[in-house]
């Protein structure tokens, strides 16, 4: 799915041109990279923010149309109205067909309902992390990449290098050593706790039968 996003240069600078166009429904923005100079945009909030709300708005190549010229983008950055939820800023950086990218790509948990350890082990999913930077060319971007738990047991987990990538797309993590967990099926808490107490009598058990065996065998005093 290509997502295209229409702006105008933007000609005002400073705080207070940027509120005035919010004021008037308008998103201050740039556009950088590329061994290109910056330009400062605008754009029509209500249209942005339909297309913002979506996970592939922050994760795929964006074709920006500034004034009839397009470029491919990735968002960079961003800014929210602590209480309205608005888009008070917007910073997209331009891409190349043949550099590298390195962007934080969603993950997508699938089979969570017929995993044995969630469906007869009574686990719940336990989610480590919810995405992960790769890099690869803009070509080979994934939209999302799947974690199948389908075979997960009680305590099992998956990590980044048990996840299939498409061709050309690789973690950086993993390129820098770390090869961590993300996603896992633990034991709800009201179980941890039940075991724990279970284990606490036993021993409490064995212990008052250790004491009554060692009782019964000290002779009686004449």
């Amino acid at each position: 799915m290509q997502i295209e996003i229409l702006a105008t240069k933007r000609e005002g600078k400073g705080t207070g041109a940027s509120r005035r166009l919010r004021r008037a429904g308008k998103v201050p923005g740039v556009v950088y990279g590329a061994s290109k100079d910056a330009v400062n945009v605008e754009l029509d909030h209500k249209s942005l923010f339909l297309q913002f709300r979506h996970e592939a708005f922050h994760a795929s190549i964006l074709v920006l149309d500034l004034e009839g010229k397009k470029e491919q983008v990735l968002l960079r950055d961003y800014q929210m109205h602590p209480v309205r939820n608005t888009i008070q800023h917007i910073d997209f950086q331009r891409v190349s067909a043949t550099e590298k990218i390195h962007v934080k790509v969603p993950f997508h948990f699938i089979n969570a309902d017929i995993a044995p350890g969630v469906k007869t082990g009574g686990g719940i999913v336990a989610h480590i992390l919810t995405e992960a930077d790769v890099s690869c060319l803009p070509k080979d971007l994934p939209e999302f990449l799947e974690v199948d738990l389908a075979n997960l047991e009680v305590g099992d987990s998956v990590h980044l290098s048990e996840v299939k990538l498409p061709d050309g797309v690789e973690f950086l993590q993993l390129v820098h050593g770390t090869d961590s967990a993300i996603v896992s099926i633990a034991k709800p808490r009201g179980a941890i706790i039940e075991e724990e107490a279970a284990a606490t009598e036993a021993a409490a058990a064995a212990e008052a039968a250790a004491t009554e065996a060692a009782a019964a065998t000290v002779p009686a005093a004449e």
